[in-house]
């Protein structure tokens, strides 16, 4: 099938890509001349496991091609992916002005019948707005089709290769028939294609996103409780977690959520449910719990050093908002880093792949280490915000001999308490007791 996927963020990319695998022709479009260059030339420009080998084995086979002409990605396309940012608005709502932008520009170029596939995450009745769009500027027929994204950055081509379930969202039989066909080679194995009208698809990737970011905020509700009353939160974790009924995932304490999606499809969420008069109390405690808690890790410090940390000196491990990604969408360290700064710490950070994306953001306002030990050079403390691998089981030995003070805070709850009492650490994570002195 002859596709054509609008934008090369992660999800157009993991979508293009994913669609080549199976034998599929696909273009992918964008406006960034310099980008698309530079993927016409085998540079892959995001950190996604998995994805460069099928980035270049398509592009090699000739079924992955990338342009910024949308006339010729489109051209002989039966299926027309739409997979653009839908930033959050000043008053949170999602902006579709990208979406929109696109789908008019498509309806002035089509000869034959398209099917026009929203894959950004989008609001209920963002497919209405499409086909009232496109509309007036062709009389070609053309189906509007919802088929949200559930793809976890970090796990985001196994994601799309072996789903769970694909969402499908529409009302037009023939474009139902060619979605199938498409999805057929990933669902061998019996997980389900199931479809359903464009609002329910629209509204199904809201729900299962903020669902999720409501167990997160939930359990880290709970780790402050712990901390209180003097009980664990992995073991309550663990308790909680082995009751089929809500499963062992998404119930990590940390230092909140964050990335591309969760903050704003919670937020615009919230704000669908407001224009239609609906106070959403759930989800506004949610976003409230979470704004607190990417701050938790500093209030630590401050109390460990009296409220002072003027002239204190931290390193930092980890950047982006989870492992096996380089995105530092909204990630706890960024707000981490401006709390320290503020405060008049200095600090020296290290990620195995978000350190061009943090350069970027925060510029010299820190400084950066080569690796996860010259980091820790002149520290006073070690803060953990992001639980890569290479971070789980360190040399403890060179942490004790290159910090100032054997002095751990941890976001992410990497070891364990005992042994970091016998390893003589002053250890402090989440819902969990503090350790050391």
């Amino acid at each position: 099938m002859k596709i054509a996927v609008v934008g090369t963020g992660y999800v157009g990319l993991v979508t293009g890509t994913c669609l080549a695998e199976t034998g599929n022709d696909v273009v992918c479009v964008d406006i960034n001349v310099q980008k698309v260059e530079k993927m016409k030339a085998g540079e892959l420009p995001i950190y996604e496991p998995g994805l460069e080998q099928l980035f270049h084995r398509n592009i090699s086979q000739d079924r992955l091609h990338f342009t910024t002409n949308l006339a010729e990605a489109i051209a002989e396309a039966k299926i027309i992916f739409l997979a653009l940012p839908t930033p959050p608005g000043g008053d949170g709502a999602a902006d579709l002005s990208y979406v929109l932008g696109a789908a008019k520009d498509i309806a002035k170029i089509i000869t034959d019948y398209k099917v026009i596939v929203t894959k950004s995450t989008v609001p209920v009745g963002t497919a209405d707005k499409v086909r009232a769009v496109m509309s007036p500027e062709t009389s070609i027929e053309f189906a509007v089709v919802s088929n949200p994204e559930f793809l976890r950055e970090g796990v985001a081509v196994e994601d799309f290769m072996k789903p769970d379930r694909v969402v499908v969202g529409t009302t037009d039989e023939r474009a139902r028939k060619l979605m199938g066909e498409l999805y057929a080679p990933y669902v061998r194995q019996g997980n389900p294609v199931i479809f359903m009208d464009e609002r329910s698809s629209e509204l199904t990737k809201y729900a299962a996103n903020s669902f999720l970011a409501t167990k997160i905020s939930f359990m880290n509700e709970i780790a402050n409780m712990c901390e209180l009353v003097g009980a664990d939160v992995d073991m309550v974790r663990r308790g909680i977690g082995a009751d089929e009924r809500i499963g062992k995932r998404f119930l990590f304490a940390g230092i909140g959520y964050g990335g591309s999606c969760f903050p704003k499809d919670v937020q615009a969420l919230a704000k669908s449910a407001e224009e239609h008069n609906y106070d959403f109390k759930i989800l506004n405690s949610v976003m409230s719990v979470n704004e607190i808690q990417k701050k938790v890790l500093v209030e630590k410090v401050k109390k460990y050093y009296n409220g002072d940390i003027k002239g204190k000196h931290f390193a930092l491990w980890g950047l982006a908002f989870k492992p096996e990604t380089d995105d530092i969408r909204e990630a706890p360290a960024l707000y981490i880093i401006d709390e320290l700064i503020d405060a008049g710490a200095t600090v020296t950070a290290f990620d195995p792949e978000a350190m061009p994306n943090i350069k970027a953001t925060v510029g010299d306002k820190i400084a950066y280490g080569t690796n996860a030990y010259d980091t820790l050079e002149n520290a006073d403390a070690l803060l953990i915000l992001t639980e890569w691998s290479l971070f789980r089981t360190p040399d403890f030995d060179k942490l004790s001999t290159t910090l100032n003070s054997k002095v751990i805070f941890d976001g992410r709850n990497l070891y364990d308490t005992e042994k970091m009492v016998d390893l003589g650490f002053y250890y402090n994570s989440i819902g969990r007791k503090v350790v050391g002195k």
